[in-house]
Protein backbone atom coordinates (compact mmCIF):
# COMPACT_ATOMS: atom_id res chain seq x y z
CA UNK A 1 0.00 0.00 0.00
CA UNK A 2 1.57 3.25 -1.06
CA UNK A 3 0.77 6.78 0.05
CA UNK A 4 -0.66 7.43 -3.42
CA UNK A 5 -2.99 4.43 -3.09
CA UNK A 6 -4.36 5.81 0.17
CA UNK A 7 -4.80 9.30 -1.29
CA UNK A 8 -6.68 7.79 -4.22
CA UNK A 9 -8.97 5.97 -1.81
CA UNK A 10 -9.84 9.24 -0.12
CA UNK A 11 -10.32 11.21 -3.31
CA UNK A 12 -12.34 8.69 -5.31
CA UNK A 13 -14.00 6.61 -2.63
CA UNK A 14 -12.22 3.46 -3.74
CA UNK A 15 -10.84 0.68 -1.59
CA UNK A 16 -7.28 -0.44 -1.29
CA UNK A 17 -5.70 -3.86 -1.11
CA UNK A 18 -2.45 -4.64 0.65
CA UNK A 19 -0.07 -7.24 -0.66
CA UNK A 20 -0.08 -9.04 2.70
CA UNK A 21 -3.81 -9.57 3.16
CA UNK A 22 -6.38 -10.98 0.74
CA UNK A 23 -9.01 -8.59 2.06
CA UNK A 24 -9.95 -5.30 0.44
CA UNK A 25 -9.49 -2.71 3.17
CA UNK A 26 -10.84 0.83 3.25
CA UNK A 27 -8.98 3.63 4.98
CA UNK A 28 -11.63 3.79 7.72
CA UNK A 29 -11.22 0.08 8.40
CA UNK A 30 -7.44 0.32 8.45
CA UNK A 31 -7.38 3.23 10.90
CA UNK A 32 -10.03 1.67 13.14
CA UNK A 33 -8.21 -1.65 13.40
CA UNK A 34 -4.79 -0.11 14.05
CA UNK A 35 -6.21 2.32 16.61
CA UNK A 36 -8.06 -0.48 18.40
CA UNK A 37 -4.81 -2.39 18.94
CA UNK A 38 -3.29 0.64 20.67
CA UNK A 39 -5.98 0.33 23.37
CA UNK A 40 -4.63 -2.99 24.66
CA UNK A 41 -4.29 -2.91 28.45
CA UNK A 42 -6.17 0.40 28.68
CA UNK A 43 -9.22 0.51 30.89
CA UNK A 44 -11.13 3.82 30.71
CA UNK A 45 -11.43 5.64 27.37
CA UNK A 46 -13.10 8.98 26.68
CA UNK A 47 -14.20 8.44 23.07
CA UNK A 48 -15.36 10.80 20.38
CA UNK A 49 -17.92 9.87 17.74
CA UNK A 50 -16.65 8.37 14.49
CA UNK A 51 -13.39 6.45 14.16
CA UNK A 52 -12.71 6.56 17.94
CA UNK A 53 -16.07 4.84 18.47
CA UNK A 54 -15.23 2.13 15.93
CA UNK A 55 -11.81 1.60 17.50
CA UNK A 56 -13.08 1.33 21.08
CA UNK A 57 -15.88 -1.05 20.14
CA UNK A 58 -13.45 -3.29 18.23
CA UNK A 59 -10.97 -3.16 21.11
CA UNK A 60 -13.73 -4.34 23.46
CA UNK A 61 -14.16 -7.43 21.27
CA UNK A 62 -10.43 -8.10 20.91
CA UNK A 63 -7.55 -6.65 22.93
CA UNK A 64 -9.39 -4.83 25.75
CA UNK A 65 -12.49 -6.78 26.87
CA UNK A 66 -12.68 -4.83 30.14
CA UNK A 67 -12.60 -1.42 28.48
CA UNK A 68 -15.01 1.19 29.84
CA UNK A 69 -16.11 3.80 27.31
CA UNK A 70 -17.13 7.29 28.40
CA UNK A 71 -18.91 9.75 26.11
CA UNK A 72 -19.13 13.52 26.31
CA UNK A 73 -22.91 13.41 26.70
CA UNK A 74 -22.48 11.96 30.20
CA UNK A 75 -22.69 8.23 29.44
CA UNK A 76 -20.19 6.08 31.37
CA UNK A 77 -19.59 2.40 30.70
CA UNK A 78 -21.54 2.53 27.45
CA UNK A 79 -22.86 -0.73 25.96
CA UNK A 80 -24.97 0.48 23.01
CA UNK A 81 -27.00 -2.06 21.06
CA UNK A 82 -25.66 -0.48 17.87
CA UNK A 83 -23.33 2.36 16.95
CA UNK A 84 -24.44 5.87 17.91
CA UNK A 85 -24.75 8.34 15.05
CA UNK A 86 -24.23 11.41 17.26
CA UNK A 87 -22.94 12.13 20.75
CA UNK A 88 -26.56 12.62 21.87
CA UNK A 89 -27.92 9.42 20.28
CA UNK A 90 -30.29 7.76 22.76
CA UNK A 91 -28.80 4.36 21.91
CA UNK A 92 -25.77 5.29 24.05
CA UNK A 93 -27.87 4.98 27.20
CA UNK A 94 -28.84 1.38 26.42
CA UNK A 95 -27.17 -0.82 29.04
CA UNK A 96 -24.87 1.98 30.25
CA UNK A 97 -23.27 1.69 33.67
CA UNK A 98 -24.19 5.29 34.50
CA UNK A 99 -25.56 8.47 32.95
CA UNK A 100 -24.21 11.62 34.57
CA UNK A 101 -24.89 15.31 34.23
CA UNK A 102 -22.32 17.28 32.23
CA UNK A 103 -20.95 19.09 35.34
CA UNK A 104 -20.51 15.75 37.12
CA UNK A 105 -18.88 14.09 34.12
CA UNK A 106 -16.36 16.86 33.55
CA UNK A 107 -15.87 17.88 37.17
CA UNK A 108 -15.63 14.46 38.79
CA UNK A 109 -14.79 11.86 36.14
CA UNK A 110 -12.57 13.80 33.74
CA UNK A 111 -11.02 16.41 36.03
CA UNK A 112 -10.82 13.77 38.74
CA UNK A 113 -8.16 11.97 36.69
CA UNK A 114 -10.16 8.80 35.98
CA UNK A 115 -9.60 8.65 32.20
CA UNK A 116 -6.73 6.51 30.91
CA UNK A 117 -7.03 7.51 27.24
CA UNK A 118 -8.75 10.43 25.58
CA UNK A 119 -9.52 9.55 21.95
CA UNK A 120 -9.74 12.56 19.64
CA UNK A 121 -9.74 13.55 15.99
CA UNK A 122 -8.36 16.76 14.46
CA UNK A 123 -8.04 18.71 11.23
CA UNK A 124 -4.50 19.85 12.04
CA UNK A 125 -1.78 18.79 14.45
CA UNK A 126 1.71 20.14 15.09
CA UNK A 127 4.89 18.45 16.26
CA UNK A 128 3.99 18.92 19.96
CA UNK A 129 0.51 17.41 19.68
CA UNK A 130 -1.47 20.66 19.74
CA UNK A 131 -4.73 20.32 17.77
CA UNK A 132 -6.88 22.49 15.52
CA UNK A 133 -10.59 21.72 15.09
CA UNK A 134 -11.81 25.32 14.62
CA UNK A 135 -10.85 26.90 11.30
CA UNK A 136 -8.61 26.35 8.28
CA UNK A 137 -7.20 29.61 7.01
CA UNK A 138 -7.50 33.09 8.48
CA UNK A 139 -9.69 33.40 11.58
CA UNK A 140 -11.61 36.38 10.17
CA UNK A 141 -12.12 34.82 6.75
CA UNK A 142 -11.49 31.06 6.97
CA UNK A 143 -11.57 28.76 3.98
CA UNK A 144 -13.13 26.05 6.18
CA UNK A 145 -15.03 26.44 9.43
CA UNK A 146 -14.86 23.34 11.66
CA UNK A 147 -16.97 22.15 14.63
CA UNK A 148 -14.68 23.58 17.31
CA UNK A 149 -13.55 22.15 20.61
CA UNK A 150 -16.49 20.42 22.23
CA UNK A 151 -14.85 18.82 25.25
CA UNK A 152 -11.45 18.30 23.60
CA UNK A 153 -9.63 20.91 25.71
CA UNK A 154 -10.73 19.20 28.92
CA UNK A 155 -10.00 15.75 27.48
CA UNK A 156 -6.48 16.80 26.51
CA UNK A 157 -5.76 18.40 29.88
CA UNK A 158 -7.19 15.68 32.10
CA UNK A 159 -6.65 12.30 30.40
CA UNK A 160 -3.50 10.39 31.32
CA UNK A 161 -2.69 10.24 27.59
CA UNK A 162 -4.40 11.11 24.31
CA UNK A 163 -4.68 9.17 21.05
CA UNK A 164 -5.49 11.00 17.82
CA UNK A 165 -6.82 9.44 14.61
CA UNK A 166 -6.38 11.45 11.41
CA UNK A 167 -7.64 10.32 8.02
CA UNK A 168 -5.21 12.42 6.00
CA UNK A 169 -1.46 12.72 6.42
CA UNK A 170 -0.21 15.69 4.44
CA UNK A 171 1.68 18.93 5.16
CA UNK A 172 -1.58 20.87 5.51
CA UNK A 173 -2.83 18.58 8.28
CA UNK A 174 0.56 17.87 9.87
CA UNK A 175 1.71 21.44 9.98
CA UNK A 176 4.57 23.45 11.45
CA UNK A 177 2.12 26.13 12.62
CA UNK A 178 -1.58 25.55 13.32
CA UNK A 179 -4.04 27.93 11.68
CA UNK A 180 -5.71 28.05 15.09
CA UNK A 181 -4.93 26.20 18.32
CA UNK A 182 -8.20 24.76 19.58
CA UNK A 183 -6.74 22.20 21.95
CA UNK A 184 -3.33 22.94 23.47
CA UNK A 185 -1.15 20.06 24.57
CA UNK A 186 0.66 20.11 27.93
CA UNK A 187 3.71 21.99 26.63
CA UNK A 188 1.65 24.91 25.36
CA UNK A 189 -0.73 24.74 28.31
CA UNK A 190 2.15 25.05 30.76
CA UNK A 191 3.37 28.12 28.89
CA UNK A 192 -0.09 29.64 29.45
CA UNK A 193 -0.15 28.82 33.16
CA UNK A 194 -2.36 25.70 32.92
CA UNK A 195 -1.17 22.56 34.71
CA UNK A 196 -2.54 19.47 32.92
CA UNK A 197 -2.95 16.09 34.61
CA UNK A 198 -1.60 13.99 31.73
CA UNK A 199 1.16 13.97 29.14
CA UNK A 200 -0.99 14.88 26.13
CA UNK A 201 -0.84 13.14 22.77
CA UNK A 202 1.14 9.89 22.81
CA UNK A 203 -0.15 8.25 19.60
CA UNK A 204 -1.26 9.58 16.23
CA UNK A 205 -2.65 6.94 13.88
CA UNK A 206 -2.71 8.04 10.24
CA UNK A 207 -3.14 6.66 6.73
CA UNK A 208 0.66 6.31 6.49
CA UNK A 209 1.65 4.95 9.88
CA UNK A 210 1.96 5.74 13.59
CA UNK A 211 3.59 8.74 15.23
CA UNK A 212 4.42 8.52 18.94
CA UNK A 213 5.42 10.90 21.68
CA UNK A 214 6.75 10.02 25.13
CA UNK A 215 5.48 13.04 27.05
CA UNK A 216 5.97 16.67 27.96
CA UNK A 217 8.93 18.24 26.14
CA UNK A 218 9.00 15.54 23.44
CA UNK A 219 8.12 15.91 19.77
CA UNK A 220 6.08 13.43 17.78
CA UNK A 221 8.28 10.97 15.92
CA UNK A 222 7.62 8.26 13.38
CA UNK A 223 7.61 4.82 14.99
CA UNK A 224 5.79 2.63 12.44
CA UNK A 225 4.65 2.67 8.81
CA UNK A 226 1.97 0.73 6.98
CA UNK A 227 3.12 -1.96 4.50
CA UNK A 228 4.42 -0.39 1.30
CA UNK A 229 4.90 3.07 2.86
CA UNK A 230 8.46 4.36 3.23
CA UNK A 231 9.93 6.61 5.89
CA UNK A 232 10.70 9.20 3.21
CA UNK A 233 7.07 9.26 2.09
CA UNK A 234 5.96 10.03 5.64
CA UNK A 235 8.59 12.74 6.06
CA UNK A 236 7.57 14.33 2.76
CA UNK A 237 3.94 14.28 3.88
CA UNK A 238 4.72 16.07 7.15
CA UNK A 239 4.97 19.84 7.39
CA UNK A 240 7.92 19.87 9.76
CA UNK A 241 11.24 18.04 9.97
CA UNK A 242 9.78 14.86 11.43
CA UNK A 243 11.91 12.93 13.89
CA UNK A 244 12.26 9.22 13.15
CA UNK A 245 12.71 6.47 15.71
CA UNK A 246 15.92 4.44 15.61
CA UNK A 247 13.79 1.43 14.72
CA UNK A 248 10.69 2.03 12.58
CA UNK A 249 8.33 -0.91 12.66
CA UNK A 250 5.85 -2.08 10.05
CA UNK A 251 2.21 -2.15 11.08
CA UNK A 252 0.56 -5.54 10.76
CA UNK A 253 -2.31 -5.21 8.27
CA UNK A 254 -5.84 -5.94 9.49
CA UNK A 255 -6.56 -9.64 9.85
CA UNK A 256 -9.57 -11.34 8.36
CA UNK A 257 -10.93 -11.84 11.90
CA UNK A 258 -10.58 -8.15 12.79
CA UNK A 259 -12.28 -7.09 9.55
CA UNK A 260 -15.12 -9.55 10.08
CA UNK A 261 -15.75 -8.24 13.60
CA UNK A 262 -15.60 -4.65 12.41
CA UNK A 263 -17.97 -5.20 9.49
CA UNK A 264 -20.39 -7.74 10.95
CA UNK A 265 -20.45 -7.00 14.68
CA UNK A 266 -19.26 -3.41 15.24
CA UNK A 267 -20.76 -1.55 12.27
CA UNK A 268 -22.96 -3.83 10.14
CA UNK A 269 -25.17 -0.85 9.25
CA UNK A 270 -22.17 1.04 7.85
CA UNK A 271 -22.74 4.05 10.08
CA UNK A 272 -19.05 4.98 9.83
CA UNK A 273 -17.70 2.32 7.46
CA UNK A 274 -19.21 4.05 4.47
Amino acid sequence: MTAETVRTEHEKGLTMTTSTTPETVTSSELLSVVASRELAARRTVFAGIGLPTLATELAHLTVAPQIEVVYESGVCGAHPSHLPETIADAVLITGAEAVLSMPTLFGSVLQGGHIDVGFLGAAQIDRWGNLNTSVIGDWENPSVRLPGSGGAVEVMANSREVFVVMRRHNPRSFTETLDFCTTPGPDRALDEGIRPLGVGVTRVITELGILSREGVGEELRLTAVHPGVTVEQVKESTGWDLQVADRVGTVEPPTAAELRLLREDVDPGRVYLR
